[in-house]
Parts: structure tokens; sequence; C-alpha cells
């Protein structure tokens, strides 16, 4: 009896033993399924569009805190502001001559094949030393005929005769077409005068004189010839 119980209880023990390998290879089999399932999910992206937002390009540059990128407000990074160079820039020539434009006229000309227009242009130049001169220049353009004029005044130029302190040396009373101008000299007052005729005495450099028109022509032109007669007529 007890050699069959000895042999029932292996062979129990056999029958039990026998399933454990497949249970465990189920096992591992249930274990190792899921891995691969991972290994699929954690693989890197391969879209490139994907790639080209997360992960920065070879080629893209990286911004360094500490560092401007030299861009421009506008956003043109291609050409960044440069400083300046020192001394580049070099002054103009000073002008011999001070000019004003007393008048500017448009000249109309009828004629048969209809109206030509041109422009008169009145100028005074003085150097405010004591020489001033007043020109008048015509022709079609603006520009040109502010050119002509200035040749004109530089003709026409004349020596004011003053004293050390800039003053006229009398007074003096001067009518030129329909202007009639008088000058007279007024120690500590200034300059007082009106229309161009002011303009003539400041170009000359003339100081302290008080000046007065009698006439009462508004034409600029004639008032500024007018000054200049009388300007012409001081004696030291």
């Amino acid at each position: 009896m007890s050699e069959e119980k000895k042999q029932e209880a292996t062979t129990e023990e056999a029958t039990v033993a026998t399933p454990a390998p497949e249970v465990k290879e189920a096992a591992t089999e249930s274990t190792d399924a899921p891995a691969a399932e991972t290994t699929s999910t954690d693989a890197p992206a391969t879209d490139p569009k994907v790639e080209s937002k997360d992960s920065p390009g070879e080629g893209a540059k990286t911004a360094q805190p500490g560092r401007s990128s030299g861009a421009r407000p506008g956003g043109n990074q291609r050409n960044p502001r440069r400083p300046r160079r020192a001394g580049r820039r070099t002054e103009r020539p000073r002008q011999e001559f001070e000019q004003k434009i007393v008048s500017i006229r448009r000249v109309t000309r009828v004629m048969a094949g209809g109206r030509r227009f041109s422009f008169s242009v009145s100028m005074v130049i003085g150097d405010k030393k004591g020489r001033v001169g007043v020109g008048v220049g015509k022709a079609g353009d603006t520009q040109l005929a502010i050119e002509k004029s200035i040749r004109n005044a530089k003709k026409n130029m004349i020596t004011v005769v003053m004293n050390k302190d800039s003053h006229i040396p009398h007074d003096v009373h001067v009518k030129y077409a329909s202007s009639e101008v008088m000058m007279m000299p007024a120690p500590g007052r200034g300059l007082v005068a009106g229309s161009s005729v002011r303009t003539v005495l400041e170009h000359a450099g003339v100081k302290d004189v008080t000046a007065k028109i009698f006439s009462r022509s508004k034409n600029k032109l004639n008032n500024a010839k007018a000054a200049i007669e009388a300007l012409k007529q001081l004696k030291a």
C-alpha cells in the first residue's frame, strides 16, 4: 500500500509540475507583448514638421543671453545699422554774399500762338561789411532767374560809406521813380526801417539808422533801388 501511495503522489506531482512551464511561457509572452508596444510608442517621431518645430535645425542660430541680435526694429537682419564714421561729413563752405529775394513775379506775354510765361526775380545780396547790391533776373525757370539776378546784383554792387561803428555819417533824402526814401543816423535806436529798405540796410551792415518811405509805392524793387541811391549819396 505504501508503494501505491508513493506512485500516486509522484504521478500527481508530475501532473502538477508539467503545466508550470506553459504558464511561465504564457506569462513571459504576456509581459513581453506590451514591451514591444511601449518601444513603438517611445520611438521618436520621424515627421519632418514635428522635427522642425520641436528641434532646431543645424543652421538655426540660438540667441545667447547678454547679446543683442543687432536687428533693426523693422526686422531686417541682413543689413544691421552701422555706427557712423566720425569726421566723414564736411561743412559746406560759407558763401561770399548773403542773399535774399525781395520779390518774385510771374510775367505773362500774349503771343499769336497763346500766352508765354516767365519769372522775374529781384534779389538783394551783401556781405554785411559795407558792400550791397540789387539785381533783377528774368527767365522761364525760377532757378535760372535767381542765378541771373545774383549775377546782375554783383555787377551793380556798391560800397557804403560808414564810420567805425557802422553808422552812416549824415542824413540823406532820395527820390527814385515813384519811391521816396529818407535815412538819418540814430545812435542807440537800432535799425528802424521797413519794406525792402530794411533788407538793403541789413545786408549792407548798417546799424543804428532810421529810414522813412514817404511815397505810397508798394513796389519793393523800386524801394530797394531808392535805398541803394540813398546810400550812394553818402560822403565821408
